[in-house]
């Protein structure tokens, strides 16, 4: 191959730095990095890695908190050709093990206060606030300045977030990413002149991929946050520093319950991006209603392809508040039935993607890779509707899909009604084996106010046909999610299912 294309993750970086050096980048707590800092910064973070005794191709995993540190540790990885594997910060025990282990990975880079959860058999490398941190040495350690990764080369393995079996690692590509970004980029109307808050963990696809390296590639300049907390976002929108947010419903969906939601001055807010897992449609009307000038995008996809696969930009709400919008620029995809065939406009399938976004496979899994790569096509494993003006919405994950006696309930349908109770805070529906029923369909709600089981059960049989109403309610005083703010329905069913 030709050297010197330049299509790498870290040449995003590199670009931005000699369009705009003197730009701030990034801001992290007491730091900030102009472009010109933040690239080499990462030059120098490339060489300590490689003084490690790392060679390219070799695994990195990251086991940290959001920080400046965390954002450098992965472009030097891409940069000195490593493969960085994102480790959610939240993981302990077997589940850290299995990750740190299946990956390979021959460094852990950590913050101090995890290093304790770790195997005992893994090499570690503080990334900051100790003696000897990847940070602490970037002062006195030369740029690296050796060959630039191959376009086809792996950057990082970006592991699933395994809520229906063990993670798999998503083999992507520094092309994959590249693409991605651009994909990001027009679909969401990313510009330089945008403020964003970065609030989600940088572990998680969404967050790193499809906002805070596409910023990057803009040249914006970006603001990193340890959390998503309601008092400190609040608080950067009515100073003026922040003016665009990426955040999963749950925390949406928190913004909205807070008491100080209507009094607020938000209007300085000019994009709000959701996504990570459903948004259900009252808590989008109630958002808009709230912020009428706000304009929304609904950002769906899944770490095998990068993570950004369709949007639905502001304009295109109005009608369809329930769809994920319409494939993004490098993304093609069908709605497919068992066989792989087509289905009619209206009819749920199967979404099958083709990409350069997409990942090689899953690392040392060839079975789950065959299983999930057919026909030219990879397998997403979300049943959607199409219309026929190319808009998806997303019906349930063919998991998800609750078999009650014979017939099929989406639990996406079912949340939906419960979501428009006022004492129905969160909602979750599952199928729980029933003998009668197969599958009986059950709601697990999170409630904000005194309500019944009986009046919940009455209220869904007034907004669906009677069948798809719950058989039970259960109620619980929060629901089990990832980091990324997704509901773990695995957990749901293991815990009252027995």
């Amino acid at each position: 191959m030709t050297p010197g294309h330049g299509s790498t993750v870290d040449g995003v970086l590199r670009r931005s730095a000699r369009r705009t050096p003197a730009r701030v980048a990034l801001a992290y707590r007491e730091r900030s990095w102009t472009y010109e800092d933040l690239d080499e910064a990462v030059s120098r973070a490339a060489a300590v890695l490689l003084a490690e005794g790392l060679a390219p191709g070799d695994r990195v995993a990251a086991y940290g908190h959001n920080s400046d540190a965390y954002l450098i540790a992965f472009l030097a990885c891409a940069r000195a050709g490593l493969v960085h594997v994102p480790v959610n910060q939240h993981l302990t025990g077997d589940d850290l093990a299995y990750l740190v282990g299946q990956s390979g990975s021959t460094l852990v880079l950590a913050d101090p206060d995890l290093t304790g959860r770790l195997p005992g058999e893994a090499a570690v490398l503080p990334l900051r606030d100790a003696d000897g941190s990847l940070l602490a040495r970037l002062a006195g350690t030369p740029a690296y300045a050796g060959p630039e990764p191959r376009t086809e080369d792996l950057v990082q393995l970006l592991y699933t977030s395994g809520t229906t079996a063990l993670p798999k690692g998503a083999m992507m590509t520094h092309r994959a990413l590249v693409h991605e970004y651009l994909s990001a980029i027009t679909a969401l109307d990313l510009s330089a002149g945008d403020r964003p808050a970065h609030a989600l963990p940088l572990y998680h696809s969404a967050q790193m991929h499809v906002f805070l390296l596409p910023y990057l590639a803009v040249g914006a300049t970006n603001l990193v946050l340890d959390a998503p907390d309601g008092d400190r976002l609040l608080g950067l929108i009515e100073e003026g520093r922040v003016d665009s947010l990426f955040a999963p419903p749950t925390v949406w969906i928190g913004l909205a319950n807070r008491p100080d939601f209507a009094t607020r001055d938000l209007g300085g807010l000019r994009k709000a991006y959701y996504g990570a897992s459903v948004m259900p449609v009252p808590v989008l009307e109630r958002l808009r209603a709230r912020l009428p000038k706000l304009a929304f995008y609904n950002c769906f996809g899944q770490s095998e392809i990068g993570p950004l696969a369709t949007v639905l930009g502001p304009d295109e709400h109005e009608g369809r508040p329930a769809s994920c919008g319409r494939t993004v620029l490098f993304v093609d995809a069908r709605v497919v039935d068992e066989t792989g065939a087509d289905v009619p406009d209206g009819t749920p399938g199967e979404i099958v993607y083709r990409s350069p976004q997409l990942c090689e496979g899953y690392w040392n899994k060839p079975e789950e890779t065959a299983e999930a790569f057919r026909d030219g096509w990879f397998h997403s494993g979300d049943l959607a509707v199409r219309d026929a003006d190319g808009y998806l919405t997303i019906v349930d994950r063919v998991k998800d899909v609750i078999n009650s006696g014979g017939v099929l309930v989406a639990s996406r349908q079912v949340e939906d009604a419960l979501y428009t109770h006022e004492a129905v805070a969160e909602a979750a529906v599952i199928g729980l084996p029933d003998e009668r029923w197969i599958e009986a369909v059950t709601a697990v709600v999170v409630p904000r106010g005194e309500v019944t089981e009986d009046e919940l059960v009455a209220h869904v049989r007034d907004k669906l046909t009677a069948f798809k109403a719950p058989k039970r309610v259960l109620f619980v005083d929060e629901l089990p999610r990832n980091a990324s703010g997704k509901i773990l329905k695995r957990e749901l069913r293991d815990r009252f299912g027995a």
